[in-house]
């Protein structure tokens, strides 16, 4: 059906006549007969009959005219469902209860104006393929991960540089450190089932490894967070990795340890990504506060793997 000439035949029946419309719409009075006159044939009915003030609705027209606005209120909303400004700033975070999670509800503090969608996209094939056809506005990614090159359209800006902590259980032989440096988890077994093949954050700890001798191990299922604190607590020998804003909570009796890593302080790259295309005026508000919080990326004493992209 016409949108057009149902928005016509309103607008006829508002202003109670053919001329009166003509001018509300800007279009001449011959424009507003022959919309008509085809959505009267569309439907097989007269909507109207002439009258000495105007135009009359007839029964059929009296039956059409609560759908047909029907019909202009739901164009309307699906227009807006889609329209930059009015439909919710869309942003990917790998996982509710990150650094990333964290920065997106500092913002919405901030910024209570904006309407937010957060996304959880685990994979940044996925994540860079959304931001390409314009699903998703922003994803939180580490840039520069081998095989892993952004297309041309696609920006970044490194908006946060994450230090890890050591997580121990209380009789781990780490566990009242005060600080562990990296030369001292050598010989100790760190477990993160969580580390998936092929992802940027695998590429990431492939490095650490590499790099600085360390045992971590991505064997066994990934059941979640509350498994993996519980077998931590539960295990002396094992310890893990998490970053210094993940906000993870456990049961008093665990008497779970958070130490931070030294020398150097290897850090875990945040970079905001986005379309150079998208019209969406809550994203530069977003890149703005950002770059606002970044503190000092890249800082004297940190660590991140060579691939990491500095800007």
């Amino acid at each position: 059906m016409d949108l057009q000439a149902v928005r016509t035949f309103v607008a006829v029946t508002e202003a109670g006549g053919f001329q009166k419309a003509a001018a509300d719409l800007s279009v001449t009075q011959q424009a507003v007969s022959k919309r008509v006159a085809a959505l009267e044939q569309a439907l097989g009915v007269r909507l109207f009959t002439r009258a000495p003030r105007g135009a009359e609705l007839t029964i059929d027209g009296r039956a059409f005219l609560p759908h047909a606005r029907e019909l202009l209120r739901a164009a309307e909303r699906a227009s807006a469902s889609v329209r930059p400004g009015s439909r919710p700033l869309r942003v990917d975070v790998i996982a509710s209860r990150t650094a990333q999670s964290s920065r997106m509800r500092a913002f919405h503090r901030a910024h209570p104006e904006i309407s937010l969608d957060v996304m959880m996209l685990v994979s940044m094939d996925t994540a860079v393929a959304a931001l390409r056809s314009g699903e998703l506005d922003a994803t939180f990614r580490a840039v520069g991960a081998p095989g892993r090159p952004l297309p041309d359209e696609i920006e970044s800006a490194r908006v946060l540089d994450e230090p890890l902590h050591l997580l121990t259980g209380p009789d781990h032989a780490l566990a009242d450190a005060r600080s562990v440096t990296l030369a001292e988890l050598l010989g100790h077994r760190i477990w993160m089932p969580g580390i998936a093949p092929g992802t940027e954050w695998g590429a990431y700890y492939d490095d650490l490894v590499a790099e600085f001798g360390l045992t971590i191990e991505a064997t066994g299922p990934n059941f979640g967070s509350d498994v993996l604190l519980d077998t931590i607590a539960d295990t002396p020998a094992l310890a893990t990795f998490m970053g210094e804003h993940s906000r993870l909570i456990w049961p008093a009796g665990h008497d779970l340890r958070r130490i931070p890593v030294t020398d150097p302080t290897p850090v875990y790259p945040h970079s905001l990504l986005w379309h150079r295309d998208n019209p969406h005026p809550a994203l530069s508000t977003l890149r703005a506060y950002l770059a606002t919080t970044a503190g000092d990326c890249g800082a004297a004493g940190t660590w991140v793997p060579g691939w990491v992209a500095r800007g």
